[in-house]
């Protein structure tokens, strides 16, 4: 293993990683996402970056390589293994490479991962979950990942976490949801009631609920939380699986008690450290 720079660079935000040896010497984020980088101006922040880490190679994932960074670097077809990765990734200057994203079309829906994709098969490169695995990254866009003999076979996307901001935001029942999301009996309540499978008729029952009086102020955050995850849950989990956690404490806890509520389990995974061995076995493979 080579001494060499990591880096998960996001739409807002970018996490580098010196890596000597498989191990990790030193770690920065900030906020120079791709979002932040005027046109033109990648070759200076890797400039910067080399002068800062020295001149050691680079490998970057995330929206670093679409369409709206530096260069597209494309996409891998699933079924996708780290090696397909590796063998496509895209160099715009000697010295760094950009790891593509993976894509799925099947009957005729589309979706694309750009980033979760190293993580994902790190984590089975690295032994910390099963080559036949499910996997599930919650967040603004909820990644749920099939794993099978090692590769990422299918995947789906979910608007979980942006579907959320835009009703307390915009919404009518906006007005009720006051407060913070807790893993309380009212995000129970909301992951249950998800199983009647009206969540369009539930949501507008977040504001007759106020208008009535038959939800207590203060708790329509959390069951429309509930809610939106219990149904995002289940869609994907069905009861006995086991669901490997690529999360934050907060949101890892309550997808935990949403998969849970539907009879499955839930281990929490450190999605950090899956990023790191994703992206040192594909640096190993570049040689």
């Amino acid at each position: 293993m080579s001494r060499f720079l990591a880096i998960d660079w996001g739409t807002t935000n970018r996490r580098a990683y010196l890596i000597e040896q498989g191990a990790v010497m030193a770690t920065t984020r900030d906020d120079r996402g791709i979002l932040a980088i005027a046109p033109g101006g990648f070759d200076a922040e890797i400039a910067a970056l080399r002068e800062r880490y020295s001149d050691v190679p680079i490998v970057l994932a995330g929206m670093v390589g679409s369409n709206r960074g530096w260069v597209d670097a494309g996409y891998v077809a699933a079924p996708a293994t780290i090696e397909a990765l590796a063998a496509n990734v895209v160099r715009p200057i000697a010295g760094v490479a950009i790891v593509p994203g993976v894509s799925r079309a099947v009957e005729g829906r589309g979706d694309v991962m750009r980033g979760e994709e190293v993580q994902l098969l790190g984590a089975v490169a690295a032994g910390m979950v099963p080559r036949d695995s499910l996997l599930c990254q919650p967040g603004t866009h909820c990644k749920w990942a099939w794993m099978k003999h090692g590769a990422l076979a299918d995947f789906v996307t979910a608007m979980t976490g942006e579907l959320f901001a835009l009703l307390k935001t915009h919404a009518l029942i906006g007005q009720e949801m006051t407060g913070a999301v807790v893993n309380d009996d009212a995000f129970g309540e909301g992951v249950a009631d998800a199983g009647r499978g009206d969540l369009l008729g539930a949501l507008f029952g977040v504001r007759a609920a106020g208008v009535l009086g038959l939800r207590a102020p203060g708790t329509a955050t959390s069951y429309v939380s509930g809610l939106l995850i219990g149904t995002d849950v289940r869609a994907h989990v069905r009861a006995g699986e086991t669901v490997y956690l690529l999360a934050d404490e907060a949101l890892g806890a309550l997808y935990a008690r949403a998969i849970e509520i539907v009879g499955a389990s839930a281990a929490r995974i450190d999605s950090h450290a899956t990023f790191v061995a994703g992206i040192t076995r594909i640096e190993e493979l570049l040689g």
